[in-house]
């Protein structure tokens, strides 16, 4: 079994160990964002971290109807930019807390003004210090190049920060009641994509809503441990450019777990199919026509953790089927260090 593999499945007991770390000061941390009455977010990531900071960004306009947006680490390091952001908060997502581009992002913000708050793997890191709070992910040592049980753990602190922030109490009771569906996910077999992808070269990864940023971790992690070209997009923008890469038999994978956004996903398959690709769509049971099955994660919010707990599993045992090796991509080490 890979450490890939192995990493993915565990991320449900990580996640029962982080509620019950962070549970006190995330309700404490809610209350004081409350009072500051800001005006927006920030947030300070790359790679999968990027993409939780995505979904972290989703939730946070959904919830509480401020702007929120993704701060390139350049404009700092390279631009130099004098940031002005009173009144916002800064989140700064890594596994590590040790790039320098991120420190030195966050260090500027907060000196601009910002509140921040750090969500890292690693406790009392660099990006820790220069950050107000440091809250941690409880995903313990991952060995494994590929993130996933900190990617799953990332996702459930960026919806416990954003529930504790909007005082949303269902999120909150979905996110306590999460680990045993993901356990679930987990089980689910997804040999059929295996199977459809393991002489493919590319395809496209289609998600919507507060499913894009899985889209993109997901077409992450195809290029990453599988050398396939993925490509994500959003299901309301693929009929644009990107439908002209779409000859017979070109591979879509179509994310539509339950929720607002699955009504559309579903048509874009059907209508995808008719052009010609192949599809392969993931969904819940009640979509007899999906070849991948979904868990419902049991709040619309939360759906994307069991989207992607199922996907790491079939894309540990894809990455084998190709004949690599998950835990070693080529040109890659655990921790990237950009300046």
């Amino acid at each position: 079994m890979s450490l890939m593999l192995e990493e993915a499945r565990s991320a449900p007991a990580c996640l029962r160990t982080q509620w019950r770390a962070n549970r006190e000061a995330m309700a404490e941390f809610g209350k004081a964002l409350r009072a500051a009455d800001l005006h927006g977010a920030l947030t300070v990531a790359r790679g999968s971290s990027d993409h939780a900071a995505a979904y972290f960004g989703y939730l946070g306009m959904k919830h509480l109807g401020l702007p929120m947006a993704s701060v390139p680490p350049s404009l700092t390091t390279v631009a130099d930019t004098a940031w002005r952001v009173r009144g916002q908060l800064t989140v700064a997502i890594s596994q590590s807390g040790a790039s320098p581009d991120l420190v030195a992002t966050q260090k500027a913000l907060a000196a601009g003004g910002a509140r921040s708050v750090a969500l890292v793997n690693t406790p009392d890191s660099p990006l820790g210090h220069v950050s107000e709070r440091e809250i941690a992910l409880h995903a313990g040592v991952e060995k494994s190049v590929a993130a996933t049980k900190s990617y799953l753990a990332t996702l459930a602190a960026c919806a416990h920060l954003i529930a504790a922030w909007a005082e949303d109490e269902a999120l909150l009771a979905a996110l306590e009641a999460l680990p045993p569906k993901l356990e679930a996910a987990a089980q689910q077999e997804w040999l059929q994509a295996v199977d459809a992808l393991v002489d493919v070269d590319r395809l496209l990864v289609i998600g919507r809503g507060v499913g894009l940023a899985i889209a993109q971790e997901v077409a992450l992690k195809f290029k990453e441990t599988c050398a396939i070209q993925a490509e994500p997009f959003s299901a309301a923008e693929v009929r644009h450019g990107p439908m002209a890469l779409i000859e017979p038999g070109y591979p879509v994978l179509v994310l539509a777990p339950p929720g607002p956004d699955q009504a559309g996903l579903l048509e874009l398959a059907e209508w995808l199919e008719s052009i010609g690709a192949k599809v392969l769509l993931a969904a819940d049971d009640s979509v007899p026509a999906r070849q991948l099955p979904l868990i419902d994660a049991g709040h619309d919010d939360l759906q994307p953790l069991s989207v992607v707990q199922s996907f790491y599993v079939m894309a540990a045992r894809l990455a084998v089927a190709r004949g690599g090796d998950p835990d070693r991509p080529r040109h890659l080490q655990k921790v990237t260090r950009t300046l």
